[in-house]
């Protein structure tokens, strides 16, 4: 019986560390398959950031290779502002004297050559105005004759001084009703020197000042003109001028002759090159900002724009060499910036850079410490083997 007991606690004792050699065995083999599970993903991980490509590849694709260089960059200042016309070129047209509206055919967008009609109004009073000056004029003619006979007989003691005196006061002041009407009838646009009792006329015309485009067109017929009303505005874009604002703190940095990269608000990738002015000496109290005034190099390009368009500018101020590659040797996933490490042969790596500024086609490279100066990146047609 004792035996039999024995013999029982024994095969329970074998077979106990039997399962406990199994369950050991089957840690081990998990541990195992784990780490090699592990060590496959980790070498997956690493090798998305590895790319490779044919020589075909690389020669078909006009791939080039190129190090981290210094490049000239320049210390910008950003600034707002729009294109305007100098006040020279643009005219706010009124008639200096009240009347009605007869005729205007003018839409916003016509173009206007200087001299040219842009509206007529007509006036009972016009007509008084022309036979004020025709009366002056023809009493002007007698009285300089009656003056210049006193200024004889007075000087041959043949008339008393007195009748010479009312003579040259008569002619004096009868001269200057028609050097006072006879400019009138200029402002009128009415030819003095052509006008006679045949011609006198209710309507005058009022001629665009300057040459360039009726921007602006408050009259109608048939409406009441006051000379304080503004019935057209006419504006000569053809001399437009860059206008934006900088804060107080960086106008120390800007001297005028420096160079503006100029980009429309709704079209930021296209540059047009300006250069500065002016540089405005009073600070806008409201805002602490400066106006600065540019021209555009190329001056033909003022006829693409109109005064009044939103333009972001920066202002091209001091310049210092900075290490950079190309542009196109950068690509930017997510605001993250990566290029290609050349490796061996065609074989390249993905690394993350830091970039700054751009300028003539280069990018700065602000962590270039974190590569060797012999480095090789793929400067040409590395965007899309970052982005695949």
């Amino acid at each position: 019986m004792k035996n039999t007991r024995n013999t029982i606690a024994d095969s329970i004792y074998l077979k106990s560390c039997l399962l406990v050699v199994i369950m050991a065995l089957a840690s081990c083999n998990s541990k195992e398959k784990t780490e090699v599970t592990n060590a496959e993903a980790t070498t997956e991980i690493e090798n998305t950031d590895v790319v490779s490509i044919t020589e075909n590849q690389f020669k078909s694709g006009d791939m080039q290779l190129g190090k981290i260089t210094m490049q000239p960059f320049n210390t910008v200042v950003k600034a707002n502002g729009m294109f305007a016309v100098l006040p020279e070129n643009q005219a706010d047209v009124s008639a200096y004297f009240a009347g009605y509206v007869k005729n205007i055919s003018l839409l916003p967008g016509d173009v206007v050559k200087k001299g040219q009609t842009l509206f007529t109004i007509e006036n009972p009073e016009y007509v008084q105005a022309q036979q004020d000056f025709l009366e002056a004029k023809g009493r002007l003619n007698y009285l300089k004759s009656d003056y210049e006979r006193q200024k004889e007989l007075v000087a041959d003691n043949v008339t008393s001084k007195k009748n010479f005196l009312k003579a040259e006061s008569e002619y004096n002041v009868t001269l200057a009703q028609y050097q006072s009407m006879k400019k009138k009838l200029s402002l009128m646009n009415i030819n003095p020197n052509t006008l006679t009792g045949d011609n006198i006329r209710s309507v005058i015309s009022v001629p665009s000042p300057l040459s360039g485009y009726a921007t602006t067109i408050n009259a109608t017929k048939g409406m009441y003109l006051n000379p304080s009303d503004v019935a057209i505005t006419v504006t000569n874009t053809d001399d437009l001028h860059i206008e934006l604002k900088i804060f107080e703190k960086d106008l120390p940095m800007v001297k005028v002759g420096q160079p503006i990269n100029v980009r429309l608000q709704n079209d930021t990738d296209k540059v047009y090159r300006g250069k500065v002015h002016l540089v405005n000496k009073s600070i806008n109290t409201q805002d602490r900002t400066v106006d600065i005034h540019g021209d555009l190099v190329n001056e033909a390009e003022a006829k693409l724009f109109a005064p009044g368009m939103y333009i972001e500018g920066e202002i091209l101020t001091t310049t210092s060499e900075h290490p950079a590659l190309p542009v196109e040797a950068v690509a930017n996933i997510d605001n993250d910036y990566f290029a290609l490490v050349k490796e061996s042969g065609t074989t390249f790596k993905r690394v993350l850079i830091k970039v700054g500024t751009t300028n003539n086609g280069f990018i700065q490279i602000l962590n270039s410490d974190d590569f060797k100066p012999d480095t090789e990146f793929l400067t040409k047609g590395a965007f899309n083997l970052i982005t695949e």
